[in-house]
């Protein structure tokens, strides 16, 4: 008879088995060695997973790898490692891009410039490039970059909206990036942070050429203002692309299929769901929670990447947190049910969680501390009632970055409880 404290651990393991199988360093080294490159080349990796992914090429290239500038989040790169191989390794701003982010994208365009008119390019690139990396339009400030970024983080929009606005301003999305590698050998190697996997959503689509048309934004809910940012009405014609070959090495249901297989190797049944949960967090979180409530013993998973409309003041947390609690009001009480919803690439929202594991006692424990859930919800709070409770998740950087993973688990009526 398993505890709640030992189902916690392999529901949190279940998790860890999904991450590790789409990890960047692991999933780079494995299409690099099934696809060697020809030639010697330069390496540009972007994103939460930069640092990763690019010592998964050099651990296969080695020397073929003459020099590479790898731009990532804040705490997310080895610098002394990178620098020992020769990368230069810069930061971004994220969630918000900053002054970081534009020389970042300036540092990007002269790396490009600099190297030889006959040098292949392999571009590794991972959720996160949006902010990260950035050269404006003239007439766009960082001021408005800034704003615009933290007015599309809390409107609920999909990614795929907020990066078609991102694009909008942007020197080198929505690949603009191509007019400074005209003639080049380019390869793209993804992993996918978006819905369906597409290299024009991915980082703002920095290597797919496209046409832009900003009138296409007139069927958003825009404020003027970003309105008047983006140039409503004019069309802008991205350069005919570089050789350009694009390929998608890691996703949301590659983690989804190796948290299946790790829940089956502890001995439970186990169910993939292929729906994507893109509703609000609060919505999704109560639906996941009843559909647990309903089902038979056993593991159930999930992958999709909700939205959270926050208010003018939020508080602590991120959409994952915001699901875990929505889902603790609806098993409260329960002992034998559990829910588990976190990002795979280690953060959720500003702060440096990862998502929350809840269970029939977290609403319990929050309101012993004073919180009351109905509340925090309302107040974009939940990260604070969960740090009360003891239901926080915290893994650090992962390496990878393919949207978030829910897990539920509903054991045997028998389990102890035990927190």
């Amino acid at each position: 008879m398993k505890t709640i404290r030992q189902a916690r651990n392999e529901l949190l393991s279940i998790f860890n088995a999904g991450v590790a199988a789409v990890n960047g360093r692991t999933v780079v080294a494995s299409y690099l060695e099934q696809h060697p490159p020809q030639r010697e080349l330069s390496l540009v990796a972007l994103g939460k997973a930069a640092g990763a992914m690019a010592l998964g090429a050099l651990d296969v290239l080695g020397d073929a790898v003459r020099d590479g500038l790898v731009i990532s989040k804040p705490g997310h790169l080895d610098h002394a490692t990178l620098a020992a191989r020769g990368l230069q390794a810069l930061e971004g701003g994220h969630p918000i891009p900053n002054v970081d982010s534009l020389k970042a994208g300036a540092a990007l365009l002269d790396f490009l410039h600099r190297q030889p008119a006959d040098r292949a390019l392999l571009f590794l690139i991972s959720g996160g490039t949006s902010s990260l990396v950035e050269v404006l339009h003239e007439g766009v400030g960082l001021d408005d970059l800034r704003r615009v970024n933290e007015w599309l983080l809390g409107s609920g929009l999909s990614i795929e909206k907020m990066n078609r606005v991102r694009k909008s301003i942007s020197a080198i999305k929505g690949g603009r990036l191509l007019r400074h590698m005209v003639g080049r050998e380019v390869t793209g190697l993804y992993i996918s942070d978006v819905r369906w996997d597409d290299p024009a959503v991915i980082g703002s689509g920095l290597l797919v050429a496209e046409k832009h048309a900003a009138a296409e934004l007139g069927s958003m809910p825009l404020p003027d203002w970003i309105d008047r940012l983006t140039g409503a009405g004019e069309t802008v014609y991205a350069p005919a692309p570089a050789r350009v070959d694009l390929h998608i090495i890691a996703s949301l249901k590659d983690a989804r299929e190796a948290a299946a297989e790790a829940a089956r190797a502890l001995g439970y049944e186990t169910q993939v769901s292929h729906a994507f949960i893109n509703a609000t967090a609060e919505n999704a979180g109560r639906r996941l929670a009843l559909e647990l409530m309903d089902s038979l013993p056993g593991v159930y998973i999930w992958g999709g990447e909700p939205s959270v409309r926050l208010p003018e003041r939020p508080g602590r947390g991120g959409r994952n947190q915001h699901l875990a609690l929505a889902a603790a009001c609806v098993i409260e009480g329960s002992d034998d049910l559990l829910f588990l919803s976190a990002g795979t690439d280690g953060s959720d929202g500003p702060g440096e969680d990862a998502g929350a594991l809840v269970d029939g006692g977290t609403i319990g424990r929050g309101r012993r501390q004073g919180f009351d859930a109905e509340q925090v919800l309302t107040d974009a709070d939940s990260g604070s009632l969960l740090a009360a409770s003891n239901d926080l998740i915290h893994t650090g950087p992962t390496g990878t970055n393919v949207m978030d993973l829910m897990i539920g688990l509903r054991s045997e009526k028998s389990a102890v409880h035990e927190h």
